[in-house]
């Protein structure tokens, strides 16, 4: 079988040139060109020469890497060390480690004043931004829900959080853990509403807390104005805390880390300067004699209608003070709710004249110079020129014949006047050595407790006395003193006519346990013993005898030593005379005493005014409280019972 080979298609010859040498023109065929006709001549594009392109671009370049030459050895060689610490500047941060404020006690050991955990609320505002919510209002939106949980105004959270400039704001100082757990649960809230799926934005992503403390006064307002507080600085702003507030704050330490977003870096190491923790203060008083101080004298007070009243109670033989009550007073826990006026420490930052209670003093005196003795006869008119004033005493009477014990028992301003003259061969002598006797029991001088607001009282120098004052300053009136002052009078007197300095801190205890007692107090002889010992026994006549002012302050089974006193009182807001200052001043026992008390009533408008009527009974009840508390028993003695008046 053969193959059919497909039909060849047979190709034209070529054309034949015609005549001439041209060819018949065809369809689509070029015209063909006449002999003679020019060739037209072809278009030429000339281009610049690229050196001058080349050149400006070499230039430019050259320019740009010169810049960068030059900065870089701006930063590497000349500004290399300015540029090496601001890096380490912003790498690392620094924090305070704030220290632990040290507690204060009784003498007991019994806690007044703790540091409890607490949180410093702050916020981010840089995380409350539209850029960063995709919202306009997220400020307000976390202002509603922080306000009432921080207790202020949404406005100034607002304010707070709409801060340009800073990732750091500070919304509340202090704040307790329940607090910062309310704001953590809200945070949570929004948050597992947002991570849900939920339309919600977490507007408090950007709230935090960084830990603090807090400080607590567990019994309320007990000896608050001796404690003080601590203001919003964590500094003492009042008290103990302000007079001690080195000790007790302590060191902060601090701690410096490398950060990278906000977060610390692990890797990177860190150095730490660890806070040293504050002193404990141990002070002198007795938390339940403090108790029923300020207990009694807020009772009466209030009883009497009075402004205010304070009550010291000392321990005659050491100088330490016990307890240091003052009504009103304030708690230091919510000094929001405190009367400014009641703030401080009114018993020695009040300035008043004592009254009767000073004529303690000037028997000292009378007796230490032997100018008379308890026994000596004392003939007391119904008024007393002296001066350019008549002097009367507190009730009108017909001539006394008293003893001079019994011018102290019976309060007679006359006698006094009379017994103080004898001080000196002139009045004006007189009036020196009265002045060098008050000095010495302490008055015009601090007491050396050494106490923020304290005052030293008022008391001229003899030469500058007025006509008056030369025979008002001997029964306790034309000059001032505190309240603390005037209980060291007594102490001195309990204490066998040595003056031992008021204290109010034992010792302070730092943070690895070593206990520093306080300095010794200064001792100084006032008196003789032998004067001190006649005019205690003077003084049990005021409360034992029946012609005594001071009957209400008798503790059955003990000997008491005291004295009342009712002082015309200087207005502070006026400086007139208005009203009068009640007190009451004695100590027990009175023949082995051990403590003193002292009582002041400032105006009391309800009642009776005399100091015996409404103080004595303060001093009763305090000094009672305190032997017991103390375990101080009766001595058992007889009164000496020194007769008041005599026959003529």
């Amino acid at each position: 079988m053969t193959d059919r080979q497909p039909p060849r298609r047979r190709v034209p010859p070529p054309a034949r040139p015609r005549a001439g040498g041209g060819q018949r023109p065809g369809p689509g065929a070029r015209p063909v060109r006449r002999p003679g006709a020019p060739r037209p001549a072809p278009k030429i594009i000339r281009l610049g020469s690229p050196r001058p392109r080349l050149r400006l671009v070499g230039f430019a370049l050259t320019l740009v890497l010169l810049m960068f030459v030059v900065r870089l050895l701006q930063v590497q060689a000349v500004d290399a060390s300015a540029y090496a610490a601001k890096a380490e500047q912003n790498r690392y941060v620094v924090h305070t480690l704030a220290a632990e404020r040290g507690g204060i006690t009784d003498r007991d050991g019994v806690a007044l004043a703790i540091s409890v955990d607490a949180d410093d609320i702050t916020a981010d505002p840089t995380m409350f931004t539209r850029k960063q919510l995709g919202i306009d209002d997220g400020p307000e939106r976390a202002a509603d829900l922080l306000a009432p949980v921080l207790g202020q105004e949404k406005p100034a959270l607002v304010k707070k959080l709409r801060t340009k400039d800073t990732r750091y704001v500070l919304l509340a100082r202090r704040q307790t853990p329940q607090v910062w757990k309310q704001i953590k649960d809200l945070k949570a809230g929004l948050a597992a509403k947002a991570g849900g799926g939920k339309p919600v934005v977490n507007v408090l992503a950007g709230v935090f807390s960084d830990p603090s403390s807090k400080r607590v006064y567990p019994n309320g307002d007990l000896a608050a104005g001796i404690l003080g507080w601590v203001n919003a600085e964590g500094r003492g702003g009042g008290g103990i805390e302000q007079q001690l507030n080195a000790q007790l704050s302590g060191k902060d330490g601090k701690i410096r880390y490398a950060q990278a977003g906000g977060r610390e870096v692990p890797t990177a190491g860190s150095t730490e300067t660890p806070a040293v923790s504050g002193s404990d203060v141990e002070l002198t008083i007795d938390r339940d004699i403090q108790w029923a101080a300020q207990k009694a004298i807020t009772e009466q007070v209030g009883q009497s209608k009075a402004d205010r009243g304070y009550v010291v109670v000392q321990d005659t033989r050491t100088g330490e003070i016990l307890a240091m009550a003052d009504s009103p007073g304030f708690d230091p826990n919510d000094l929001s709710e405190a009367d400014p006026a009641a703030l401080g420490n009114a018993a020695l930052q009040d300035a008043y004249e004592p009254g009767s209670t000073a004529k303690v003093m000037s028997m000292a005196a009378v007796l230490e110079e032997n100018a008379a003795t308890p026994l000596t006869h004392v003939v007391v008119p119904n008024r007393l020129h002296r001066g350019d004033r008549l002097f009367q005493d507190d009730v009108d009477h017909p001539t006394w014949n008293l003893t001079l014990n019994g011018v102290l028992a019976k309060s007679s301003n006359i006698g006094t006047i009379l017994a103080a003259g004898q001080l000196g061969r002139t009045q004006p002598e007189a009036n020196r050595v009265l002045y060098s006797y008050l000095r010495k029991f302490g008055l015009g001088s601090y007491t050396g407790l050494g106490f923020p607001g304290e005052t030293k009282g008022i008391l001229a120098p003899p030469g500058s006395w007025s006509t008056s004052q030369q025979y008002t300053i001997p029964f306790g009136q034309g000059m001032s003193l505190n309240a603390v002052q005037a209980a060291s009078v007594y102490s001195t007197i309990a204490n066998g006519g040595v003056r031992v300095e008021p204290t109010l801190v034992r010792g302070t205890e730092d943070a690895q346990g070593r206990f520093t007692a306080a300095a010794k107090p200064a001792k100084t002889r006032v008196v003789s013993e032998k004067t001190a010992r006649s005019v205690a026994r003077m003084l049990e006549s005021v409360v034992d005898d029946e012609q005594g002012t001071g009957a209400k302050a008798r503790i059955p089974g003990y000997r008491v030593a005291g004295k009342t006193g009712t002082a015309n009182r200087v207005d502070p807001a006026t400086g007139k005379y208005r009203g009068y200052t009640s007190s009451f001043a004695g100590f027990a026992p009175a023949d082995q005493p051990r403590v003193t008390v002292y009582c002041a009533i400032q105006n009391a408008t309800e009642g009776s005014y005399f100091g015996g009527q409404i103080c004595g009974p303060v001093f009763k009840q305090v000094m009672e409280f305190a032997l017991k508390s103390l375990q101080v028993p009766p001595t058992g003695a007889k009164a000496a019972n020194l007769p008041v008046s005599y026959t003529p």
